[in-house]
């Protein structure tokens, strides 16, 4: 009988209407902050100004979530740094 091992880093991939979790969270400040904005304010100016700038940070969220090249930051400095030869046998060590 197969065995199956129980996945348990289902956090790190989960999405929320086509973000992940800490983007969705963002979204969701963005949209409390408008909300008291427009519940203390009485210009339709403001109103509209809310709705459009909560489309267009979701909007860009989802670019940036479809294509993370965007914001790709790499280490400037190499994990290990080793004076050896590479060779055809590296091992990598935890």
């Amino acid at each position: 009988m197969k065995q199956y091992e129980p996945y348990r880093n289902i956090r790190k991939r989960a999405v929320i209407f086509g973000l992940p979790i800490s983007l969705f969270a963002l979204m969701m400040i963005s949209v409390v902050a408008s909300l008291l904005v427009i519940i203390f304010s009485f210009s339709f100016g403001i109103i509209v100004g809310a709705i459009v700038l909560n489309i267009g940070l979701y909007i860009a969220l989802i670019r940036i979530t479809n294509n993370p090249q965007l914001f790709h930051f790499s280490k400037p400095f190499p994990q290990i740094i080793s004076n050896k030869k590479p060779t055809l046998f590296n091992y990598e060590e935890d």
